[in-house]
């Protein structure tokens, strides 16, 4: 496969046991390159994600050497990927829920509206947890009353397309952008930037413990992060309001 050289597959990585290597795995059958920012990981991953990119010209293994959460590991790949020349990266769980065969489809679409982000909205099957799939319509309904409902499907899903340029622009003026709600915060800001949302669905798939899945998800103190995250997205949306309604009415005229 020939590599891009404005694309490419960002897989922020912490303790995510064997399963890794099959997502990795199945990421490079799709897509060159695909890069891996092992986030402080203690299990025995590091070593065999090093051992796959001694092999795979299309693979880089980025080594963080402790853990810093999943915005500052994505932050830190961007960073190198700017550097390196690259404009838009997709970003997707180490875990095997995100779908590898839908990233040829989301770089196209990418490439076809490069200014736009490209979120991934989940096509739930019967593995996965009522409380997830019931509790996240809490934050995806922040985010759109944030955004003015300008058109975010999801808020929560991380396999996704960023332009990197107002990523990092957003990422370096905000402190906060660094753990589990990275995500809803890049996608709010983002739209607060002008960026568009565009959404394509995208199969998601909650592994048992039995088949090798691996949750870092605690539902208290995460949902206290959430929380706090929408509290300040909300303060930023009250002082952004009058600039937000003038976009919107032109955007829908």
């Amino acid at each position: 496969m020939t590599p891009s050289t404005t694309h490419l597959v960002l897989i922020p990585s912490y303790n995510p046991g064997a399963q890794v290597y099959a997502t990795v795995r199945a990421a490079r059958q799709y897509w060159n390159p695909v890069w891996v920012v092992i986030d402080g990981s203690s299990d025995d991953t590091p070593a065999g994600l090093q051992a796959m990119a001694v092999a795979d010209s299309g693979l880089r293994v980025i080594h963080l050497p402790q853990n810093q959460g999943k915005g500052a590991a994505v932050l830190h790949g961007l960073e190198l990927a700017a550097a390196a020349g690259y404009t838009h990266a997709l970003t997707m769980d180490s875990d095997g829920q995100h779908p590898a065969e839908r990233i040829p489809a989301f770089m196209a679409e990418s490439a076809r509206t490069p200014a736009a982000m490209i979120l991934g909205v989940p096509v739930f099957d019967t593995s996965a947890p009522s409380l997830r799939v019931k509790g996240r319509r809490v934050s995806n309904w922040w985010a759109n009353l944030e955004t003015l409902w300008v058109g975010i499907g999801d808020s929560l899903f991380g396999f996704r397309v960023y332009p990197i340029a107002p990523l990092r622009a957003v990422m370096r003026r905000q402190p906060w952008m660094r753990h589990f709600d990275f995500d809803p915060e890049a996608v709010v800001r983002l739209c607060w930037r002008g960026v568009q949302p565009v959404n394509l669905p995208a199969p998601v798939r909650y592994l048992s413990t039995e088949e090798g899945g691996v949750s870092h998800f605690r539902y208290l103190r995460d949902n206290v992060l959430l929380t706090w995250m929408h509290t300040r997205l909300f303060i930023g949306f009250v002082l952004r309001l009058p600039v937000l309604l003038v976009r919107h009415v032109q955007h829908k005229h």
